[in-house]
């Protein structure tokens, strides 16, 4: 009895950190908020809050966004660099979008991160969390 419990005790130890891995990689994310826009003197200046909660840090990143103006159509696509994003740090990033009116922008999706250096390949996107602290809805 007693080499049994051995046993499966052993067997649970060995478990444990296979279980805690999964776990982390459940919980890995990437959060990208929409923290803000207002109008400048080229346009919109867009603040976006990002935090890396993956397992690796990301040396580049970058965003294919698209924007949908007051007739729900899509008004432009384009890349904006995040540059880096340390793990487990939070960066503020501002992008001043040249002809664009903030009160005409009225949804924000990620399409694509055609940049990601540093996690494996499709990490990026798979680990994507989108929020927004605005009325405009901004989705990944």
């Amino acid at each position: 009895m007693t080499v049994r419990f051995a046993a499966v005790a052993a067997g649970m130890v060995m478990a444990v950190p296979s279980i805690c891995q999964a776990q982390d990689a459940a919980t890995a994310k990437l959060d990208v908020e929409l923290n803000a826009l207002a109008p400048s003197q080229k346009g919109c200046m867009m603040t976006f809050v990002a935090e890396n909660n993956l397992q690796t840090p990301i040396n580049k990143i970058s965003f294919e966004l698209a924007f949908f103006n007051d007739k729900n159509a899509v008004d432009r696509i384009t890349v904006l660099d995040f540059r880096d994003l340390p793990q487990g740090k939070k960066r503020v990033r501002q992008f001043d979008m040249p002809n664009v009116k903030c009160e005409t922008v009225t949804r924000i999706i990620i399409n694509d991160t055609p940049v990601c250096d540093g996690p494996a390949a499709g990490e990026c996107m798979k680990g994507l969390v989108t929020r927004s602290q605005i009325s405009v809805p901004f989705e990944g």
